[in-house]
């Protein structure tokens, strides 16, 4: 059942939800085209202004065009506020706070240089892809990864204090071993036992090596292991999900609507809903 006792929207603030909400609609898709152009030109003048040679050439014109996208997106955020039912849960919302922080860094440079640089984070902003374009087979293989996850996490998280411990006992191992040696860099349990996550990952960096033999055979049976930290969590997680994808309920997005909830701005629902299954309020068609 709709929720009573929200007030509906004004003609100008419906029509304005329709515009930056809704990508069903002609204009509701201009829109979002529009926004996905202004988010990937804001994101490459960032990058180009990191290049020192271009930025000196261009700093005014990258300066311009900062605040123009700044402003853009500034008066866009206010809009989703304005023509929402209830501005304080967008705000809060996953894009609410991903729109909030795609403008702060701009502001934030007026008081701490360098902070313009965490415009970055509009990367974020290109998820709307997603819905502008209706691609929901996307949402649908998102939803089976991030269900796999969930599902994933208790055996994972056991198996990642299993290599806390082995990483421990290995690098106090090595320093016993190695702690004594000149130039092997084992100067202390704490620096061993970074070398042994450096080796146990693979990474290899080479800052601290084993001199002695009874050191490197250790070295050696660490990096095979290696390769099982690798595989173990990558198993666990097909193995999840392969189950998610059986499951029914993982389904859910194979129809879904591009609709946008006038109340709590969630979207996903089924093409045929009338109510928002999130917070109950009437759905516009």
């Amino acid at each position: 059942m709709a929720n009573d006792n929200i007030k509906e929207l004004s003609p100008l603030r419906e029509k304005i939800h329709e515009i930056i909400f809704e990508a069903d609609t002609p204009t509701g898709k201009v829109f979002d085209v529009i926004l996905l152009i202004a988010i990937v030109a804001s994101l490459i003048v960032v990058m180009l202004e990191s290049v020192e040679a271009i930025n000196i050439k261009y700093h005014d014109l990258f300066f311009a065009l900062e605040w123009v996208f700044t402003i853009f997106f500034t008066i866009e955020y206010g809009l989703r506020l304005y023509s929402v039912k209830k501005p304080l849960k967008y705000a809060l919302s996953f894009f609410g706070i991903i729109d909030l922080l795609a403008i702060l860094p701009a502001f934030l440079d007026l008081f701490i240089a360098g902070t313009h640089y965490l415009i970055v984070i509009r990367t974020l902003r290109i998820l709307r892809v997603f819905r502008i374009f209706k691609l929901t087979k996307f949402l649908k293989e998102s939803s089976l990864i991030m269900n796999a996850l969930r599902a994933s996490q208790a055996k994972i998280t056991v198996f990642m204090v299993f290599v806390l411990l082995m990483v421990t006992i290995v690098g106090s191992i090595m320093y016993l071993i190695e702690g004594g040696t000149e130039g092997s860099g084992f100067t202390s349990i704490p620096r061993s036992i970074y070398w042994a996550i450096v080796t146990l990952t693979t990474v290899g960096y080479g800052d601290i090596a084993p001199r002695t033999e009874i050191g490197q055979f250790l070295a050696a049976v660490v990096m095979i292991m290696g390769y099982a930290v690798i595989a173990v969590p990558t198993g666990i997680v097909s193995a999840e999900m392969v189950n998610t994808a059986s499951d029914p309920d993982n389904h859910k997005f194979d129809e879904i609507s591009t609709q946008a909830c006038r109340s709590c701005s969630k979207e996903g629902h089924d093409i045929d809903a009338v109510f928002c299954k999130f917070c109950g309020d009437e759905l516009n068609h």
